[in-house]
């Protein structure tokens, strides 16, 4: 029998072909960048902390007694808070005594509603490429991971309809949605959002949200959250956290809203999970939520001129590049510098420490072992901004060195 352990790593290309586990890609791109001092453009997390003035209300809940633990769902200034938040931006309508629930960062929550609806002999469709812990988390569920892949395009990564159609059938219980989108930076539009929700409603699924970027977008783009839409707020759980909007990614306070049959449902499996957790920030994240939208737009406007800082500097390295609507990321083709020593997108990005000073992560590392959307995807690497100016600028220098050798 195979042990649980080796399933979830399997299922996050976490097995090294010694049949060890090797670190994510994300810590492996990282050592790798210590290694050779470069400039590290592969881990997404900010260079600089949030606002002061949260961490301030942080820091004196700890001092006033915000120690002990917080109720299982959250306390209730912060459930007021998420359920006013979903209001005032999206016209959601929430109650924050049965439809909402706080969590250990997005990933608690994603994780708990996985476990909570689907098991062995369902299927979870999600987008391809996918952020990691999607497929770990559905081997945790004994579920079958089936994947959409979004096709490179002009206009960026985009959803089509027959594929998303192909990979549903009467046996999928959970669309696994995540706009906008890590690792592509896209922003799924109206005509992709009716596609997601007709595919759910003639199957009868759940759709789960991931919208941690929700607030981070670019040139006019649009989030649209998919409970929004016609028959849809009945059948989805939307899942966001503090740690993109405001810069405290450490913190792991999260949120998922719904239904409250579901959202309890939900609940019943996250309390043996983490039961409660992050006393003193939960207040803190509370107060963000509600007055927090200037340092919103001032983080949105920050990334948007780094996003463009960046891009110019691929392209004048050579590097074409997909559109990014959204997050913290810009995808890239290397093929115009693959080698025979680095024939993939795969080895380029493994290499590009040591050649270039630079590092980045492979498209291939957020897809399924040799699918359609791998091998589509084979001389991508993803690259991201939300770095100090500074270290973008080593960067694109040194990527410009790199490309006239």
């Amino acid at each position: 029998m195979t042990a649980r352990w080796s399933t979830v790593a399997t299922a996050a290309g976490l097995v090294a072909p010694d049949g060890n586990t090797r670190p994510t890609i994300f810590a492996e791109m990282t050592a790798l960048a210590t290694a050779a001092g470069a400039a590290n453009l592969g881990q997404g997390f900010p260079d600089t902390d949030g606002p002061l003035w949260v961490r301030e209300i942080a820091r004196a809940a700890i001092l006033d007694g915000a120690n002990q633990y917080p109720p299982g769902r959250g306390i209730p200034e912060l459930r007021s808070a998420i359920a006013a938040h979903q209001l005032r931006h999206y016209g959601i309508t929430v109650d924050p005594e049965s439809e909402v629930m706080v969590s250990a960062g997005a990933t608690e929550a994603l994780t708990a509603t996985l476990l909570a609806f689907v098991g062995p002999g369902d299927e979870v469709v999600t987008l391809e490429p996918f952020y990691d812990s999607y497929a770990a988390a559905i081997a945790m569920s004994g579920a079958e991971h089936r994947t959409v892949p979004l096709r490179a395009t002009a206009d960026g990564f985009r959803l089509v309809e027959a594929d998303l159609r192909a990979a549903m059938s009467a046996r999928t219980r959970i669309l696994l949605i995540n706009s906008p989108h890590n690792p592509t930076g896209t922003v799924l539009r109206p005509d992709e959002l009716r596609m997601i929700a007709d595919a759910a409603q003639a199957s009868d699924a759940i759709v789960v949200t991931d919208e941690v970027y929700e607030h981070l977008t670019f040139d006019g783009a649009v989030h649209t959250p998919l409970a929004t839409l016609p028959g849809m707020a009945e059948r989805t759980i939307s899942i966001s956290s503090a740690g993109k909007t405001f810069s405290l990614t450490g913190w792991k306070i999260g949120w998922a809203t719904g239904p409250a049959d579901l959202i309890s449902h939900v609940l019943t499996v996250k309390q043996f999970l983490t039961y409660s957790g992050g006393a003193p920030l939960q207040p803190a994240i509370a107060r963000a939520l509600s007055d927090g939208d200037a340092d919103i737009r001032e983080l949105r406007d920050s990334l948007a001129e780094r996003r463009d800082v960046l891009v110019a500097g691929l392209h004048t390295a050579g590097f074409p590049t997909s559109q990014t609507e959204g997050t913290y990321f810009v995808c890239a083709d290397a093929k115009p510098f693959l080698t025979d020593a680095t024939p993939d997108g795969d080895a380029f990005a493994r290499a590009l420490p040591e050649l270039a000073g630079v590092a980045c992560v492979p498209l291939s590392a957020f897809c399924a072992p040799g699918s359609e959307a791998a091998r589509s995807v084979a001389s991508w690497v993803r690259f991201t901004f939300v770095k100090d100016r500074s270290v973008l600028d080593t960067a694109i220098d040194r990527l410009r060195a790199f490309a006239a050798e």
